[in-house]
């Protein structure tokens, strides 16, 4: 229950329906109170907020900072597993596997599998719960996507019980204890999941996928109309700021303040 609602709330405080909700609100007072100055304040705020975090250079420029914290693995050390965490999915049978990973998931597992190709018989180890309603986990999703793409089955683990990063640490601590491994996350995640995966005790190597804040050169049009892709790369900064004030709040105990 705790999880649930701890997903409800956070995913209420992010950008977009936050900002509709203060829409909302400001409409009621418009419509069915004398607060007219004050609606229309609100409004107009949240209509300007609204606009400047769908721009290119205001939303990759608060997201570049989180996402610059590590950069791409292109060591030579060798290692025994590659740590691939799991992101949203489905699953349907009738697409074709990769369809089923959606949003970060597909190039987490695109980037786990080109570390195995520099790591010949490295392990890959997915993780990540079952959503509610659906038979495969997101483990077992990513799995199958890896398979799909020349992975033997022989060479990956599923960890299919966590249902957040913390307990994806915990379940990683288990499986293969010490052993330093490539842990690949968001770009934009993987500074909150290695303080998780360091206050398990162990030793991960930073791998970041999935980088979304664009510095190389776009259309002169695309960096000035508000558009759904840059308004997701500032959900992606309120996302990982939530989640590290929750994280700093619970305590390496994950007890609230220690």
């Amino acid at each position: 229950m705790l999880f649930i609602l701890k997903k409800f709330i956070g995913g209420l405080l992010l950008p977009l329906p936050f900002l509709l909700l203060m829409m909302g609100v400001a409409l009621c007072l418009l419509w069915f109170t004398r607060w007219q100055k004050s609606a229309k304040a609100l409004m107009s705020v949240s209509w300007l907020i609204l606009l400047l975090i769908s721009l290119q250079p205001v939303a990759d420029k608060m997201l570049k900072p989180i996402e610059d914290t590590y950069p791409t693995w292109r060591g030579t050390e060798k290692v025994d597993y590659i740590v691939v965490l799991g992101g949203g999915y489905t699953w349907n049978p009738k697409w074709a596997p990769s369809s089923n990973l959606i949003s970060n998931s597909l190039p987490r597992v695109a980037e786990g599998v080109r570390l195995w190709q520099a790591n010949p018989g490295a392990k890959m180890i997915f993780t990540g719960a079952r959503a509610m309603t659906n038979p495969v986990s997101t483990a077992e999703a990513g799995a199958r996507v890896a398979e799909s793409l020349g992975v033997p089955r022989s060479q990956i683990m599923t960890l299919d019980e966590p249902k957040d990063t913390e307990e994806e640490a915990a379940a990683v601590a288990k499986a293969i204890g010490q052993q330093p491994f490539l842990l690949v996350s968001s770009a934009s995640h993987l500074p909150r999941a290695v303080i998780f995966f360091r206050n398990a005790g162990l030793q991960p190597i930073p791998a970041p996928a999935n980088q979304l804040a664009i510095e190389s050169p776009l259309n002169p049009w695309e960096r000035i109309t508000p558009s759904p892709v840059w308004l997701m790369h500032s959900d992606r900064v309120a996302y990982e700021t939530l989640g590290r004030i929750w994280q700093w709040m619970k305590g390496i105990s994950g007890n609230p303040g220690q």
